[in-house]
């Protein structure tokens, strides 16, 4: 990865219930009903990712554009409305996000910044009539996740999650190769990710922003890819945590391995680390063979191979892009997202037991 700062701080599936009701008041309908039709992003938090992959995805888009931007660094403004001929009413910090209510050029707030701000921001921007699209991890707790959800419906607003994985058509077949049983059931799952993080000073090692370490930031990854090949929810899991860097990873964690048993019998082996460069994949063991990505991760180069001999080499578009573009798609047809806010509680729920059995040492059973 080299992208370790995604977003910078400066101030600070069940999915959709009801879905119809609550997209009606989402665009107007003028909006709704034309193809053509182009919904107005703005983006909330001026990192990294925004800079390098957010904002040049959203010129690739046939859905989106870039319509407004938050931020709490005016010079960050000002470069950004010269960049991209944004306009001064469409400029917002993190005090005046109200203030979008009145604005008909944007329709959602993309929320890029530090996890632990996700709820205060998705809150604001649904309270002002917009639809939220929100970095992943969803929050730094299931009860936040819950209230962004809450205000989201109270406001009859979509929620997604960034979950780019799942519109990357290599990861969608995997999918369709465990589903499908071109290989026999799924018996085992094997998945890693990490990277060797920099910044010493940066806000994913500062655990009031970040909730956690290495498996909230990019474990996160690995979990996706369990629910999404099994289609299950785990019943279990059992952690352990290696850290030699006690002074660095003083607040968060900085490996972090887990299995987790599912409903079917299938079992996961995973590991997340931000200690060393290099794990960046998976691979399912099925009864009569297996397949797997590697790498698996990355913004583009996705690629893996089968037991057969074949490879699994899709042509890729932006994933940001596409992920954008079926967001706006589900508004604009009055549709469910498949990663809505409930799947992005989910992980978060998964993700606590994990650090429960880290802390306990025992394994945590799930509901």
């Amino acid at each position: 990865m080299n992208d370790v700062s995604r977003r910078s701080f400066i101030t600070q599936t069940a999915t959709l219930a009801a879905a119809a009701p609550l997209l009606a008041s989402g665009v107007s309908d003028a909006a709704a009903n034309s193809p053509k039709k182009k919904l107005g992003f703005a983006l909330c938090g001026l990192g990294s990712l925004s800079t390098h992959q957010i904002a040049p995805a959203l010129q690739k888009t046939k859905n989106c554009r870039l319509a407004g931007i938050i931020t709490g660094t005016p010079s960050k403004a000002d470069a950004w409305s010269a960049q991209y001929n944004i306009p001064k009413k469409n400029i917002y910090n993190y005090d005046t996000m109200d203030k979008l209510a009145n604005n008909p050029d944007i329709d959602v707030v993309y929320v890029v910044t530090p996890n632990s701000l996700h709820a205060q921001h998705t809150i604001a921007a649904a309270k002002a009539g917009k639809h939220v699209f929100c970095e992943k991890p969803m929050e730094i707790s299931p009860e936040r996740c819950e209230q962004m959800i809450a205000a989201c419906k109270q406001a009859n607003r979509m929620l997604g999650v960034a979950y780019r994985c799942q519109f990357e058509p290599n990861h969608l077949e995997c999918v369709r190769l465990a589903r499908s049983k071109e290989f026999g059931d799924l018996r085992i799952i094997q998945a890693g990710f990490g990277f060797a993080i920099g910044d010493p000073a940066q806000w994913r090692l500062h655990k009031a922003l970040s909730g956690g370490g290495a498996l909230m930031d990019v474990g996160i990854y690995c979990l996706q890819t369990t629910r999404m090949l099994t289609g299950e929810e785990p019943v279990s899991v059992f952690a352990a945590e290696a850290k030699t860097d006690a002074q660095k990873f003083a607040e968060v964690d900085e490996t972090i391995t887990w299995q987790a048993k599912f409903p079917s019998g299938v079992i996961s082996n995973c590991t997340t680390t931000f200690r060393v460069n290099g794990l960046q994949g998976f691979r399912a063991f099925a009864d009569k063979g297996w397949f797997g990505l590697d790498p698996a991760y990355f913004y583009n180069g996705i690629h893996g191979a089968r037991s057969d001999g074949k490879e699994i080499s899709i042509p890729q578009e932006d994933q940001f892009a596409a992920e954008m573009d079926d967001f706006a798609q589900c508004i604009l047809e009055k549709r469910q997202s498949k990663v809505s806010g409930e799947e992005g509680l989910r992980d978060i729920r998964i993700l606590t037991a994990i650090y429960e059995s880290v802390r306990t040492g025992k394994e945590v059973k799930l509901g």
